[in-house]
C-alpha cells in the first residue's frame, strides 16, 4: 500500500495528543507539521507552546498552512483559530520537518547536506526541526551537550520516499 504524503507529517502509529495554543511568534510565522515545540509561560490559563530551541514537550501534528489545504476553508486555520495539536509519547511518523543542512554551513555557507543513517538518535535543532547534530555544542550554547533525544531515525529521506524522514518518536 502506498502511503499518501500530502501533509508535512504523516502518522503511521499514534501516541498522545493535546490541544495547545501557539505563542505569538508561531502564529505570526507559521509552522510545519512535525515542528518541535516546548512549553512557554503565559499569564493566561491554558497550555502554551513556542518553537523548540533544543528543549521539547512534543511536536505539532499539522502545519499552520499545509499544502493539501491550499484553496480550501482550512488554509491558515491554525493561525486564525490559534490552536494546534501537540503530540507526545511514542509515535511512528514520516515528516518533512527536519534539518537538511549542517549547522555550521547554515551559518557561513556554502550549504553542506546532513548525512543521516538509520538508527541515528535525533534531537530538535535550535530551530525546532529534527536533526542528528548537537547544535547546542556546535553553537557554544551553555546548555551543551543536548542529550534530550526525541527519537530514532527509521528511514532516511530519499527521492524514493519523496524526501520524508521516517522516525520513531519517543517524547
Amino acid at each position: 500500500m502506498e502511503t499518501p504524503r500530502n501533509y508535512d507529517c504523516v502518522v503511521l502509529f499514534k501516541g498522545d495528543t493535546y490541544t495547545v495554543e501557539p505563542d505569538d511568534e508561531l502564529r505570526a510565522n507559521g509552522w510545519q507539521g512535525g515542528q518541535g515545540v516546548m512549553w512557554t509561560s503565559n499569564p493566561a490559563d491554558g497550555f502554551h507552546v513556542t518553537r523548540s530551541d533544543g528543549l521539547y514537550c512534543g511536536f505539532l501534528l499539522k502545519g499552520s498552512s499545509e499544502p493539501i489545504d491550499r484553496g480550501t476553508s482550512m488554509d491558515h486555520s491554525q493561525q486564525v483559530y490559534q490552536f494546534a495539536v501537540l503530540c507526545a509519547g511514542g509515535w511512528l511518523i514520516c515528516t518533512t520537518a527536519f534539518e537538511r543542512y549542517t549547522w555550521a554551513s547554515r551559518q557561513v555557507g556554502p550549504l553542506v547536506p546532513i548525512v543521516y543513517h538509520e538508527s541515528d538518535r535525533l534531537v530538535f535543532s535550535n530551530r525546532g526541526l529534527w536533526t542528528n547534530e548537537d547544535e547546542w555544542t556546535l553553537s557554544g550554547d551553555p546548555r551543551a551537550p543536548n542529550n534530550y533525544y526525541t527519537g530514532f531515525l527509521a528511514q532516511v529521506p530519499t527521492a524514493a520516499n519523496e524526501w520524508y524522514m521516517t522516525l520513531q518518536v519517543s517524547i
